[in-house]
């Protein structure tokens, strides 16, 4: 099978951002403050080409409530919330203070603040402490990683048919040599690859983003 792809150079990849509903002057200026205030963390801040697919896919399906496991300092949930309807609702679960102190304030100043909640604290707990019901149009799982599966089991019940799950980093330690983060990315990837509840692709933005829609309930037999 040919093989059909295009290696990302500095130049296209700014090319792509450019013309990919750049950021706006409140994500450059939460994107230089992130630089300097983490360090050797800011990369776990999404892409802004990321963060426009997410918004535009939040919009293209509709959504009026949305679920985000993993915060930072809230490159993320800006661009998912923006895009929600005015009375829509993004409940944000992180356990680091340090960094959701910035994502507040980046939130009153987007003016967002009425639209995003901020549940402090471990994300498994969280999501289970919720009802079991569909009640998200998107989740998107940005926590620990070596919790994927977990967070995917938790959410996928309280996902409406036709929602989407997206996961963060899926192609991070994917190439590296046989090794723990190595086995982990790839099970991941495969076990919800084979998952006949949800429509998935593996998508190659920035570090690798899953793509899971949840399927529609089957026809009961007559």
């Amino acid at each position: 099978m040919r093989r059909k792809y295009r290696s990302l150079t500095d130049d296209l990849y700014d090319h792509i951002t450019a013309v990919s509903m750049p950021p706006d002057q409140l994500l450059l200026d939460l994107i230089a403050e992130t630089d300097e205030l983490t360090k050797d963390w800011a990369g776990m801040q999404i892409s802004p080409a990321q963060g426009s697919f997410m918004h535009l896919l939040t919009r293209l399906i509709g959504a009026r409530r949305a679920l985000e496991l993993g915060t930072f300092t809230g490159y993320s949930s800006i661009c998912i919330a923006r895009a929600l309807p005015p009375d829509g609702k993004l409940i944000c679960c992180d356990d680091s203070p340090e960094w959701t102190c910035v994502a507040e304030r980046y939130w009153r100043r987007a003016g967002l603040s009425d639209r995003i909640e901020l549940r402090s604290g471990e994300a498994v707990p969280t999501v289970q402490a919720m009802p079991r019901e569909e009640q998200f149009d998107l989740a998107f799982l940005d926590a620990d990683k070596k919790s994927n599966w977990t967070y995917y089991e938790e959410v996928l019940p309280r996902l409406r048919p036709g929602g989407v799950i997206l996961i963060d980093n899926a192609l991070s330690g994917v190439e590296s040599e046989d090794s723990e983060r190595s086995r982990s990315a790839r099970e991941l990837n495969e076990r919800i690859s084979a998952d006949d509840r949800t429509d998935s692709v593996l998508l190659p933005v920035a570090d690798g983003l899953i793509l899971a829609r949840k399927c529609d309930p089957t026809p009961a037999s007559k």
